[in-house]
């Protein structure tokens, strides 16, 4: 086991296992990144230009989309999908409590209506039942989040949309490559919205974001959106966003695409691991773990368990004095922000959606993740829950070849800011 050491050279105890781990992932192209960013400098194009529309192209075929637009962040990637739609006062757009606030704060911004929906609470995605219940004279648009990285129940999605003959807004920030009956996110609905946020499995040097189509018109009003809705070099159509995305992010995204599809085959082979190791560990009965539906192929942007018998707070006290990173994705679900108070929402509308804010807990999943990092963080949560971290060769999975064979992988970080 690797040891920290304190400034005098003696072992300190184990060292931490972080998150996110974004050093990792940059020391594997740090000699391609530094190249493409002086060449960027060498041109002295910033703003779109050639390196943005080469990373345009290459997403739109990565995602099976027509049209790719890059913009500012994932954020604005929402925001500019409603504006587009021409989403406003007195629409109605529903959505997910249980996201980041970008989702919700998108839809509000332009003066329309978040209404949440509550979760299914065995994949952390909107409930299409809920949906259905939900929908309104008033709805103009559905707004699934494909959260953690795995896609929404998209079919009966379809069926509502195309039934009341409104568009469908994915925020797959959290989704780039995840698959729905292998069509990938982003082109599982009217316009998709990405984040390239730095923790993101295609994360930049910065902030950026990306909205795909395959409606040419919509991309159209988009790309002019996203430049202060300017048709002709100072005539401006209408009033749109600064939003573009900067050359520098283009260059770093572009190296990273590349081995976007091996960091996620990475990041799945540790899923798997994980599935193994709580088993052994005897810890899958107070330990829910992801699950992953046969029609999906999941990215998992975020590990997320569920701790049952309110235990959750416990563990991650526990880990974190162990010094094992993890997270909680979202401790305060959306429709219980302040902010949006005036919504009406109160505690117990939404149950499984305010059940998983006290349930859920990520923990480290990025690519260059190891095997003894792995058995660090389930020993660290038998011994915060006080079982005795012991592992038992007997469990009820089946050990996948790669755990017996020492195989390390390589990848980046992410978080969930847009």
């Amino acid at each position: 086991m690797s040891e920290a050491t304190t400034a005098g050279g003696q072992e300190s105890g184990p060292a931490p296992v972080p998150l996110i781990d974004l050093v990792a992932q940059h020391h594997e192209i740090e000699s391609e990144v530094t190249a493409a960013v002086c060449r960027v400098f060498a041109e002295q194009r910033f703003i779109l230009g050639d390196e943005v529309a080469e990373l345009e192209f290459e997403l739109a075929g990565y995602c099976d989309a027509r049209e790719a637009i890059g913009c500012a962040s994932g954020t604005d990637a929402l925001l500019l999908a409603l504006m587009a739609l021409e989403i406003g006062p007195g629409d109605e757009v529903i959505t997910s409590p249980y996201s980041f606030f970008a989702t919700a704060s998108s839809i509000y911004r332009l003066g329309a209506t978040p209404v949440f929906c509550d979760i299914d609470p065995a994949s952390f995605n909107l409930d299409p039942h809920a949906v259905a219940e939900a929908m309104s004279p008033r709805t103009k648009a559905i707004m699934p989040v494909h959260l953690f990285g795995q896609c929404v129940e998209m079919e009966p999605l379809w069926r509502i949309a195309a039934s009341a003959g409104i568009p469908i807004v994915e925020d797959a920030c959290q989704a780039i490559g995840a698959e729905y009956q292998k069509r990938r996110a982003g082109v599982l609905g009217t316009l998709g919205c990405f984040s390239f946020f730095p923790t993101k499995n295609l994360g930049g040097a910065g902030d950026g974001g990306l909205i795909t189509t395959d409606d040419a018109s919509l991309a159209s009003r988009v790309r002019r959106l996203r430049v202060h809705g300017e048709a002709g070099q100072y005539d401006h159509i209408e009033v749109g966003l600064n939003s573009r995305l900067d050359a520098v992010q283009a260059a770093v995204l572009r190296i990273k695409l590349r081995r976007l599809d091996s960091w996620t085959a990475a990041r799945q082979r540790n899923a798997r691991r994980y599935e193994v190791l709580f088993d052994e560990y005897g810890l899958l009965d107070c330990i829910t773990l992801p699950g992953t539906q046969h029609d999906r192929r999941h990215v998992y942007n975020q590990y997320c368990v569920r701790v049952s018998s309110g235990q959750r707070d416990k563990v991650l006290a526990g880990l974190r004095e162990r010094k094992i990173g993890c997270s909680v994705y979202y401790p305060k679900p959306l429709h219980l922000q302040t902010c949006f108070a005036d919504l009406g929402y109160h505690a117990g509308d939404l149950p499984h959606a305010e059940q998983a804010s006290r349930e859920s807990l990520a923990l480290p999943i990025y690519s260059e993740l190891t095997e003894e990092q792995q058995e660090r963080v389930v020993q660290g949560i038998a011994q915060s829950l006080g079982r005795t971290p012991q592992r038992s060769l007997r469990g009820r999975i089946p050990r996948p070849k790669f755990l017996s064979s020492g195989i390390r992988t390589g990848a980046a970080e992410r978080t969930s800011e847009y």
